[in-house]
C-alpha cells in the first residue's frame, strides 16, 4: 500500500492505496466520486476524461500514485451545488446528452479546450473532443452546445451537415 493525496474539485483527500489502482477507479472507489466513468479501460473513449494538474487526460490510463501531490478536476467540480455551469446549461439546451454516459468526459474535455481557446471555431471543437466517442448523438447538438456557451451560435439548424 501506498499513501497518495490529491485535491480533488478544490478539496484534499489523503488515502492509501495499492500501487495498481488506477486514479479511475481510486476517485470511484476511494473517494466516492462516481462521475467519472469507465468505458474502454484502455484509453480510447474518453468516457473518463478529466483534468489533471490543468491537462485532459484519460483517468484509466493514470495510476492514483501516479497522481500523487497533484490538483485533478472532475466533472463532479462544475456545478455549484444544484447549479449547472453554463457548459452543463448549454448542454442541457441542445440535447447534447442521450444516454448521459460519454457526456462527463466531454464536459471535461470541452472545459479543456475552452480555457486554452475561448472561441473555438467548429473544426477547433471537433479537434477539442476527437478522443471521446459517443453512440448517440452525432456530436451535432455537442458542437452547438460549445457554440452557444461561446456566444457563436448560428441561426437554429445551421449545423447539421458538421
Amino acid at each position: 500500500m501506498m499513501q497518495v493525496q490529491l485535491t480533488v474539485n478544490g478539496q484534499v483527500y489523503e488515502r492509501e492505496t495499492t500501487e495498481y489502482k488506477t486514479l479511475l477507479h481510486f476517485l470511484r472507489e476511494d473517494l466516492g466520486l462516481t462521475g467519472t466513468k469507465e468505458g474502454c479501460a484502455a484509453g480510447e473513449c474518453g468516457a473518463c476524461t478529466l483534468i489533471l494538474n490543468g491537462k485532459a487526460v484519460n483517468a484509466c490510463l493514470v495510476l492514483a500514485v501516479e497522481a500523487n501531490g497533484a490538483v485533478i478536476e472532475t466533472v463532479e467540480g462544475q456545478a455549484d451545488g444544484n447549479t449547472l455551469s453554463d457548459l452543463q446549461a448549454a448542454f442541457a439546451r441542445h440535447h447534447a446528452t442521450q444516454c448521459g454516459f460519454c457526456t462527463p468526459g466531454l464536459l471535461m474535455s470541452i472545459q479543456d479546450l475552452l480555457r486554452r481557446n475561448p472561441k473555438p471555431s467548429v473544426d477547433e471543437i471537433k479537434a477539442g473532443i476527437e478522443g471521446n466517442f459517443c453512440r448517440c448523438t452525432g456530436y451535432v447538438q455537442v458542437i452547438e452546445a460549445v457554440l452557444d456557451v461561446t456566444g457563436q451560435l448560428p441561426q437554429k439548424g445551421a449545423l447539421k451537415h458538421v
